[in-house]
């Protein structure tokens, strides 16, 4: 994004709002995940939690322009399905035309700011169903973290179930991330062992009144062949905050390509913020993963 799309991109925001829709509603949409065998969704919602870091650069994501940039050069890269993001993400990529033929999942539940004393409590604040139709997205996803000394937990299950259901009734595909949580040192951990994701798993595939259109969203831990064989679900791998090396993280995500109902990546800060900052470089590499595997 140059200077002068920027200063369109503002200019719009603030004297032409009504076209975020008009964007929306003229957008020529991606082929639905169902008919695709591998999907390269780009993940794009980590800031509305407040995570504007990046394994070790603190402040990676502070700059939406910069932000911005790096999503329109992953979305343009070959292989590159689409995004998932909050409404500010998509509403900026939308009037950038950068969605065009692309799957948009919307990101739903924001509520868990990352470090706050309510971070269990991942109630819906962006998108909702009616939101994501309005707007002629693919599906919502949602986090779906499992607390089980955490009272607040009871709430984002049921409302986990509601939106599962009535982006079903769409026909629409609700993506869940469930994770089994606990609060230690006053932040919250994730159990990444083959049970704790087994467990949140059985969990999330039980939400809402079908699973027809569940998808999961899950992390690459040891044992993914186990892992896998606890769903029948169609199934993305994530890839959270770049940890290792490149090489380590790649490897580990290739293995677990190749596994019964794995269905491709939804990945971000790994592809956007590269250890050496060539985002078309790494974006490249996970295609490439995904016509071998």
């Amino acid at each position: 994004m140059n200077e002068r799309e920027h200063r369109t991109l503002i200019d719009t925001r603030a004297r032409f709002p009504g076209r975020i829709a008009e964007a929306a509603e003229a957008r020529r949409r991606g082929r639905p995940l169902e008919e695709r065998d591998r999907l390269l969704i780009i993940a794009a919602d980590h800031t509305a939690r407040g995570v504007v870091g990046v394994g070790g650069r603190p402040g990676a994501m502070e700059s939406r322009v910069e932000l911005l940039e790096r999503l329109c050069v992953a979305l343009a890269r070959p292989g590159v399905d689409g995004v998932l993001g909050t409404p500010d993400i998509v509403e900026d990529l939308l009037l950038l035309g950068a969605l065009e033929g692309k799957v948009v999942i919307g990101s739903m539940n924001r509520g868990g700011l990352h470090g706050s004393a309510f971070e269990f409590d991942d109630r819906f604040t962006a998108y909702d169903t009616s939101s994501i139709v309005r707007a002629g997205l693919d599906g919502g996803k949602m986090l779906c973290r499992i607390g089980m000394d955490d009272l607040t937990t009871a709430r984002t299950l049921e409302s986990c179930g509601r939106a599962v259901t009535e982006l079903a009734s769409h026909g629409l595909v609700a993506m869940v991330e469930p994770f089994w949580s606990r609060r230690a040192g006053g932040a919250i951990t994730h159990d990444l062992s083959p049970e704790g994701v087994i467990r949140s798993m059985h969990v999330a595939q039980a939400l809402g009144a079908t699973s027809a259109r569940t998808w999961l969203k899950i992390p690459v831990v040891d044992g993914m062949e186990r892992v896998m064989r606890a769903t029948t679900l169609p199934t993305l791998l994530l890839g959270g905050d770049p940890g290792g090396t490149p090489e380590l993280t790649y490897a580990s995500w290739r293995e677990a390509l190749r596994l019964p109902g794995v269905r491709g990546l939804v990945v971000g800060r790994a592809l956007l913020y590269p250890s050496d900052d060539d985002v078309a470089a790494a974006v490249d590499t996970a295609a490439a993963m995904l016509e071998v595997s």
